[in-house]
């Protein structure tokens, strides 16, 4: 992580984007994020990338097996790399992410602001319906991240939001941010990108808002679709079966790896499965998830209103009907209602009968398996792990945009 190009990380969550970056050769000055888990997550990851960069793999992967801990694991990294970690809140802590980030680089030039916002408040798609505040303060995050591209004046900004941030409120929060940002000194435009063109197997929607300094006389890149489709099965093939609750530190790979595995770098090098546990379930939930499968065997989805009443978890049989859903052979986008419960996310494979595994849900947002999702506890992580996959942003997706920007940056 030498390179020239450098960039800034808000509301970093686990480093799906971040990871882009890295993998396009940007050197990291700070990731910015709330919640501590992810921070720790962000501190892992670095500790990855540095020790890969000065040829100590092993020592990571002693950790992945669990043979030091993580402590140990953070000692073999200098602490310049590791506090380039901020675990503050943007918008309370401004001042004190200033003076952070200053003590780290006092002279870099930083080219590029990365991020996005908490994005529940714009959200159209929900696992119940939204009761959103009146006045959220969520949807004026984006001017606390304003502030930080006026205090160091990258180059280039990536924002990224869920769909309904350029329809909210009828489409005026889009129209603020973007009045806002073009008074800064920016070019600012949106599009919605689906993660499906970047040979992620999902279908996730997102727009990307990339702004520009106007003396840069620059355009929004255009992105190639990636023509090849992938599927489920390319994703869960090589995985061994586990049982419901599940919590080995560890697995050995049931099959070699596939064309998507290796072309993607999922498979990427190490010969152990790591996070392959999954959530414990009750009977009355298998004997559902099992009626979901059935149903999908015979060509379609199970609805909530023709689960026996005995076993129905819920009273309302009009709303949400696809409460419960096996993931199938076609792309199957993740949310992040998979830190509250699996039941959106059922594995198919009659025999396991159990929701998706933490490294499951990380494949499907194509993180590789390399990739590890800390807790706040050492040992109690998958919780955690769920919530910051669920939210991330796809590494496949975020490496194409990582590519188009240094496009930009350097002219071509």
């Amino acid at each position: 992580m030498t390179s020239s190009l450098t960039y800034i990380d808000l509301f970093a969550g686990a480093g799906g984007l971040s990871e882009g970056f890295i993998q396009s050769d940007f050197r990291p000055i700070a990731h910015v994020e709330i919640d501590k888990a992810a921070c720790l997550t962000l501190k892992t990851r670095l500790a990855f990338h540095y020790l890969k960069q000065n040829k100590q793999s092993e020592s990571y992967i002693s950790y992945l097996k669990g043979e030091i801990k993580r402590k140990d694991l953070y000692a073999l990294i200098p602490d310049n790399t590791l506090s380039t970690v901020i675990n503050a809140a943007i918008g309370k802590s401004n001042q004190f992410i200033f003076d952070k980030i200053d003590e780290l680089t006092p002279t870099t030039q930083i080219d590029v602001i990365i991020g996005g916002p908490p994005c529940q408040a714009y959200s159209i798609v929900g696992r119940a319906p939204l009761k959103h505040k009146k006045n959220d303060e969520r949807t004026t995050l984006y001017l606390e991240y304003g502030k930080f591209l006026n205090k160091y004046n990258p180059k280039i900004f990536v924002f990224e939001n869920v769909p309904g941030i350029l329809s909210s409120a009828d489409g005026k929060h889009y129209k603020n941010l973007q009045n806002y940002y073009k008074s800064l000194g920016y070019e600012v435009e949106a599009k919605l990108l689906n993660a499906i063109d970047f040979g992620v197997i999902q279908n996730r929607k997102r727009v990307i808002i990339i702004g520009w300094k106007k003396e840069l006389q620059l355009s929004y890149p255009d992105f190639i679709c990636e023509q090849q489709r992938y599927t489920r099965d390319d994703i869960f093939s090589d995985l061994p079966e586990i049982a419901p609750g599940e919590n080995n530190r560890f697995h050995q790979y049931a099959a070699i790896p596939n064309e998507y595995l290796l072309s993607k770098e999922l498979r990427n090098g190490i010969d152990i499965v790591t996070q392959h546990i999954t959530r414990p379930h009750n009977l009355r939930d298998l004997k559902i998830y099992e009626l979901a499968i059935e149903k999908l065997a015979e060509g379609e989805r199970l609805k909530h209103n023709q689960i026996p009443q005995e076993d129905r978890t819920q009273k309302n049989t009009t709303d949400f009907l696809d409460r419960f859903k096996v993931v199938g052979n076609e792309p199957h986008t993740m949310i992040a209602h998979i830190a509250k419960d699996g039941h959106h996310f059922i594995h198919p494979d009659k025999k396991q009968l159990r929701s998706i595994s933490v490294r499951e849900a990380a494949r499907i947002q194509s993180f590789p398996d390399n990739y590890y999702f800390e807790g706040v506890k050492e040992d109690q992580y998958r919780t955690a792990a769920f919530r910051q996959i669920g939210n991330a942003v796809p590494p496949l997706m975020a490496i194409r945009i990582a590519e188009k920007i240094k496009e930009m940056l350097n002219g071509k």
